[in-house]
């Protein structure tokens, strides 16, 4: 299988299956000297563990993270970092009978088509719990970024059609809601609609923001390595995402020039946009503004309820889907999706310390 290395000098190898002994991921390209250690990496992965609200599945998984190699006495090498979480709590004959058939939702389908085989055991390598990998390089990028004044923060914003207040948004919020949204009140409403949900065994999908701030003007390539476009295809790639807006996204379409247009000021001698309807972004390039995405994450495709589909001999059958699964993957995918857009920014920031002569003669220079 090509495609599970992301990045070019900051890069991520995810690897493992839902069902495997466990799940890693392999970072090369952190620096040598950032203070790292196994309860750095654990505080991220605890945010996407599984079993700790009634709105995501009981699998019940500790998700400890085991550092194998690039810390030492509590510090970076600067050699590649590997990291390991071992499954604990597999009951892979939940998925036995899907062995035989398309789950409606799922890769199923297009993986027999891809490589005629696949593990059927809760997704393979097309489950949720790939991401246990991504989040571990995330929390390596985070640490990297809040060293340089970065900081990357995501919540829901959105969940079954309950939207967030923006003025009630605030970081102790989010940790207060099970739902990680960070407006209490939209909380409340959305886990009413979940559980109603729950009851008539079906799902419910969202949206997740994530908002980078203290990013510098010039990070991110003018054609193909944009910053806009390299942060869609990361967060893309999450499973359950299936759409990506930057800014105003969709809603510039519906907006006129005079509208849309942030003006440029001048306050207290730095140069600042009176507005950010671009999202931090202009010609693929960060403009110094805060950096807002906004993914659209599916509802959970494994529901109990009866659902038409297809076997591997081509009749038409009737399912409904065991095993553990989350109502709504929104509140889990929050931390994937901050993981993911750390990630390229980190990526694309070390990229851009070469844009400049002057500032590749300092570099060495100070050396």
């Amino acid at each position: 299988m090509a495609g599970s290395v992301y990045g070019k000098i900051f890069k991520a190898a995810t690897w493992g299956e839902s069902h495997g002994k466990g799940i890693g991921v392999v970072v090369d390209g952190c620096p040598a000297g950032l203070a790292l250690e196994e309860a750095t990496i654990q505080r991220y992965l605890d945010r996407r563990k599984p079993g700790q609200t009634r709105y995501s599945t009981p699998r019940k998984e500790g998700d400890e993270v085991e550092i194998l190699s690039g810390v030492f006495e509590g510090k970076t090498t600067g050699t590649p970092i590997s990291m390991i979480v071992y499954n604990t709590s597999q009951r892979s004959r939940d998925y036995s009978e899907i062995a035989g058939y398309y789950r409606p939702g799922h890769a199923d389908f297009t993986f027999d088509g891809k490589y005629g085989f696949r593990d059927y055991r809760g997704g393979g390598r097309s489950s949720g719990r790939e991401t246990i990998g991504r989040v571990a390089a995330g929390a390596v990028a985070s640490e990297i970024l809040k060293e340089l004044g970065i900081e990357v923060m995501a919540y829901a914003a959105e969940i079954g059609g309950i939207e967030i207040d923006r003025e009630k948004v605030s970081r102790e919020n989010i940790g207060k809601s099970p739902l990680f949204m960070p407006d209490l009140d939209a909380s409340e409403q959305a886990e009413l609609l979940l559980e109603q949900k729950m009851k008539e065994q079906d799902s419910v999908g969202g949206v997740i923001e994530c908002v980078v701030n203290g990013l510098p003007v010039g990070v991110g390539e003018p054609v193909f390595e944009k910053l806009d476009a390299n942060i869609a295809k990361a967060v893309m790639s999450i499973g359950a995402v299936k759409g990506v807006e930057i800014g105003d996204g969709f809603a510039c379409a519906a907006a006129f020039g005079s509208e849309n247009n942030d003006s440029f000021v001048k306050e207290d001698g730095v140069v600042k946009k009176a507005t950010n309807h671009a999202g931090g972004v202009l010609g693929g390039i960060s403009d110094g503004s805060s950096l807002v995405i906004r993914a659209a994450v599916k509802p959970t495709p494994s529901i109990s309820r009866e659902q038409r589909t297809v076997n591997r001999s081509g009749e038409e059958i009737a399912v409904c889907v065991r095993g553990r699964h989350d109502p709504i993957i929104v509140p889990r995918a929050v931390v994937v999706v901050e993981s993911m857009v750390a990630m390229t920014v980190l990526d694309l920031l070390f990229c851009s310390m070469t844009s400049r002569m002057d500032r590749v003669r300092d570099f060495f220079a100070s050396n």
